[in-house]
């Protein structure tokens, strides 16, 4: 398989992780509350590990040395300030969408960063492959039961949107594949940016709706979430 091929297969596996999700959230009939509960705030919490792991183990340490230092945190926190940004701008507008925005604004910059790196010859675009697809699967569950229950939106018809959406992944990577591998540090600076909004996500948004009052085990599951990244880090070095 050529490389450009290895990124439109990957790209599309970790985006189809979005329908999947949502595919697993409208076929979701747990019967008993209590339990129907605790899995919703493990898979958040599943997702904000996910996430967290690919900030830590990919997206910042392979860009810090093609950056200078004022510049790697200028587009850090300017990745915070954006998805705050954009966070206020869809409570101002009444949307329900935040969770699917979210998704989105890192799945993109991600999938431009994965084609980027296979460019390279890194063994990072495997790895952030895998970990795109652990943390669209649970935001794919998450933004469907959101808009589901904002919407007048079919569950049909959502699952469809989602699968739509899951090829813009195969469209930024082969971006980043032909076009960004060029630009070291314009690639180091959209992971750097993409990793300040993630980070912003999982406070603003996955860790609060995570927490369950009186159940511990939830945040096992953003324990999960990064012990899987880990394991993907170590199988990729």
């Amino acid at each position: 398989m050529n490389s450009w091929q290895a990124v439109l297969a990957l790209t599309l596996m970790a985006g189809m992780a979005m329908p999947l999700g949502a595919w697993a959230a409208w076929k979701e009939n747990i019967e008993i509350p209590w339990l129907e509960s605790e899995l919703r705030h493990a898979i958040i919490a599943f997702g904000g590990g996910a996430l967290l792991s690919a900030v830590a183990l990919v997206l910042v340490p392979n860009s810090l040395s093609d950056l200078a230092i004022g510049s790697a945190a200028a587009w850090f926190l300017s990745g915070g300030v954006a998805f705050m940004a954009l966070d206020v701008a869809l409570a101002r507008s009444g949307s329900s969408a935040s969770q699917l925005a979210a998704m989105l604004a890192d799945f993109v910059p991600e999938a431009l960063a994965l084609g980027a790196a296979f460019a390279y010859g890194s063994s990072g675009g495997m790895l952030l492959a895998g970990l795109m697809a652990l943390q669209n699967l649970p935001e794919g569950f998450n933004a469907y039961h959101e808009l589901r229950q904002s919407t007048g939106y079919s569950s049909l018809r959502l699952v469809g949107l989602f699968f739509t959406m899951a090829w813009l992944g195969p469209l930024a990577g082969l971006g980043g594949f032909w076009w960004l591998a060029h630009y070291p540090a314009a690639v180091a600076a959209i992971m750097l940016f993409a990793a300040g909004g993630i980070l912003y996500s999982v406070f603003q948004d996955l860790a609060p709706q995570a927490k369950l009052e009186s159940h511990w085990g939830p945040p096992l599951g953003a324990v999960a979430g990064f012990a899987l990244g880990i394991v993907g880090h170590m199988l990729t070095q």
